[in-house]
This record gives C-alpha cells, structure tokens and sequence, in this order.
C-alpha cells in the first residue's frame, strides 16, 4: 500500500545534528510521532546521552528533548512515501525521498546520522552526492536489531556530540 510520510520534520534554526531514519513504523504512524513502538529504543537512548530526565512521554516533551541540548538534534526520515506492508525496513518500496532541502536550509546542520542500515542506504542512494557533511551510521535502535543492547546504543549514540569519533564510527560500520 502507497503511504505518504504523515508527521513534519522537527528541527529549529539552531539544530546542528540531523538524525534520520527510513519511515514510520505502523505504531509511529497511530500515536503521531517518531518511534513510537514501545520496544524501539530511540527515546531511551536519546534521553540518555542528552541527560534528560525525567525521560519524557509526550510528543511536546520529546520535541524539546531534541531542541533544548546546546548541541540541538534535528528528526526526520529518509523516505517521505512508498509502497509498505506493515512497518520493516526491507518492506519499502518505490520510495520517494523526503525533501531534504527545508532543514538543509533553514538550520545549522553540521552533522548527518543515519538510524541503523537502511536509513543509510537510502542516505547515500539520495544525497550521498549533494551532501558536503559525511553521513554517517549508526546501529539501529529497532527493536529488530537485536545485536545491540541498549547500553551499546547508548555507547555507540553517544557518539553524535563527538566530531573526533566520526571517522571511527564510519569504520566500524
């Protein structure tokens, strides 16, 4: 079934990290927002290596989650629609890339991030020639990517405020 992507990029004139994923997942795509299956680890994450507490549970609390740090993270996916059954990455056809071109900009992007394999794929398929900032991948916070706990996200994540492991994480993956 052809879905079109049904929430905004969220980023301000400040956000200076863009983090991407590919599409939103069926229980996204209920409650509204990013990530929302219970079982992803986004927001577990996110909150962890930005400091947040309390971890927060509303849409507006996870928006100003994103844009209170001094380092403000942008959200977005790489496909803005395509043909899906249920929620998998390896599901999406025919996609058709978000334009990109709104945050690009309209912020201080420094930094481009891809949540876990396909969101990359998809990345350098689209922008990989456009793009002057490396792109680069991190392990997916899906609950599919059961190769990663929560504290090796968490890790691995934390990355995102260190331009000097950036070369690292590019290798690594």
């Amino acid at each position: 079934m052809r879905l079109s992507h049904p929430f905004d990029l969220i980023f301000d004139k400040n956000s200076s990290i863009l983090v991407l994923g590919t599409f939103p997942s069926v229980k996204s795509r209920e409650q509204g927002f990013y990530y929302g299956h219970p079982q992803n680890r986004f927001w577990k994450v996110i909150a962890d290596v930005t400091d947040a507490a309390p971890f927060p549970e509303t849409i507006s609390a996870k928006k100003q989650m994103l844009l209170a740090n001094k380092k403000e993270i942008a959200l977005g996916d790489v496909v803005q629609s395509c043909d899906i059954e249920g929620s998998g990455d390896n599901s999406i056809k025919n996609p058709t890339p978000t334009d990109l071109s709104k945050i690009l900009n309209n912020a201080s992007i420094e930094s481009i991030f891809a949540n876990g394999d396909k969101a990359y794929q998809l990345l350098i398929k689209y922008y990989g020639k456009i793009l002057n900032q490396n792109i680069i991948k991190l392990p997916s916070t899906s609950p599919a990517n059961a190769k990663y706990s929560l504290e090796q996200l968490i890790v691995a994540w934390g990355r995102i405020f260190d331009k000097s492991s950036f070369v690292i994480l590019y290798l690594n993956n």
